[in-house]
């Protein structure tokens, strides 16, 4: 659809399946983590707005949503993307003079089924960190009753009830029932690659059914596994019954993941700034530039690229994720942060100045690239003032010189020197 999602737009919310007070608390304890309160909200909101025994809304407009939610109409398209890749939501469109949509409502995963999930399982734990996933995992746990001493004493359906003779049941397809809605991915694995490098006496008919194929390219996906990798791991989890072991599968894939990357889980270092914390496009000068830069740029490859040869050490590549993961800071705010603290600290990366100034920005709840270079100039402009007032002759520790280009007031109206064109144009090129 090329259509932008007007406020006179018109939508009905469908309910095609069974919400209950758990699966509420799922999606708040689960789902927010890795999508965000906002399409949490939105979720919540569209359900709210169900009617008829809680399965189909009446027609209302987006002008409802943005009224009720206080929030831009680009606000709630993000919002609503979100639920779609995560598979709480499905969202057709009849387009016309106004267009109307259909929102379809689904349940959230099981417990069980979430922390099992390849992908969904890594994120929560990255987007988490140890402790707070560990206290989820804690709270989700069946207690365990030792029945060693026990009789199984429970009746059979046989045993209570006496069968009668009546008419013929008729299946009825329209009850309602638990929908679970599915994650959408691109293909990442050649799975006609894949299947022609097996020999075909080795392999089920059933082998490489839908399931079974969501599940190898989600790890792929996760775990960043090649097609030739990915063969290796599908061949050695294949059992005498030519079908693949999905349970052996993950943890190979992870397994091998963890051998090649010292021991760790996918990491967020390699993300970039979420669209919806990104700066409207359209502005052309020098300052846009560097914030389009900063989001979309992840903090590895723009520390990789302060490296006129070699790579950023682990203990850098460690402090990166700390700010992440512990943290809990966004891609493009982290990329500021790596820009301000190597022009003032001598082009030094030490932990102890990033977490001083990490922990200044998350205590004010930095979260996009404009708020941190903003932040970033003014802290900047009361250490010269101090320095000025002080009269030392000695240079601060946060040097006034060489200071990030974007310090300057009037960078929107004065034009880059060449080396800094440069950089800034060979890092836009190359991601």
């Amino acid at each position: 659809m090329n259509g932008k999602l007007l406020p006179a737009d018109t939508y009905i919310v469908v309910n095609k399946t069974i919400l209950s007070l758990e699966d509420k608390k799922k999606i708040t304890m689960l789902y927010q983590p890795i999508i965000g309160h906002t399409a949490v909200s939105l979720y919540l909101t569209l359900v709210d707005d169900l009617e008829k025994r809680d399965f189909m809304s009446g027609e209302l407009t987006h002008h409802h949503l943005v009224s009720i939610m206080q929030l831009k109409i680009n606000d709630i398209v993000i919002a609503r993307e979100k639920l779609e890749a995560i598979g709480l939501l499905k969202t057709y469109v009849k387009e016309g003079n106004v267009n109307n949509y259909v929102y379809v409502l689904y349940s959230p995963l099981s417990a069980n089924d979430f922390f099992n999930h390849p992908i969904l399982s890594v994120v929560l734990f990255n987007n988490l960190g140890k402790k707070e996933y560990e206290k989820l995992i804690d709270y989700f746990k069946i207690p365990r009753i030792n029945l060693k001493d026990y009789t199984d004493i429970t009746a059979n359906f046989s045993q209570i009830f006496t069968p009668v003779s009546g008419n013929v049941f008729t299946e009825n397809d329209n009850i309602v029932k638990k929908n679970i809605g599915s994650i959408k991915m691109d293909e990442k694995v050649d799975f006609d690659l894949l299947i022609s490098s097996i020999p075909k006496e080795l392999i089920s008919d059933k082998c490489f059914n839908e399931e079974t194929r969501n599940l190898i390219n989600s790890l792929a996906f996760t775990y960043n596994i090649d097609n030739l990798n990915m063969q290796g791991l599908v061949r050695n989890n294949l059992n005498e019954k030519g079908l693949i072991d999905k349970v052996s599968l993950t943890n190979d894939a992870r397994n091998f993941y963890e051998f090649d990357n010292a021991g760790k889980l996918p990491t967020l270092i390699y993300s970039k700034q979420p669209t919806y914390l990104k700066s409207p496009k359209g502005d052309t000068s020098n300052r846009a530039k560097m914030i389009y830069t900063f989001e979309n740029v992840t903090p590895y490859d723009y520390l990789r690229s302060k490296y006129k040869t070699g790579e950023p050490t682990l203990r850098e590549l460690q402090i990166i994720e700390d700010l992440m993961v512990k943290q809990k800071m966004k891609p493009g705010v982290v990329n500021v942060l790596i820009s301000y603290v190597l022009q003032v600290n001598s082009n030094k990366f030490t932990r102890s100045y990033v977490e001083t100034v990490a922990s200044q920005w998350c205590r004010m709840n930095i979260e996009t690239v404009e708020e941190a270079m903003e932040v970033a100039e003014k802290e900047h402009k009361k250490i010269k003032k101090l320095t000025e007032k002080t009269n030392t002759t000695k240079k601060s520790s946060t040097a006034t010189e060489d200071l990030p280009p974007w310090f300057e007031k009037n960078i929107e109206k004065k034009e880059m020197s060449k080396e800094e064109k440069e950089e800034l144009n060979n890092l836009l090129k190359e991601f």
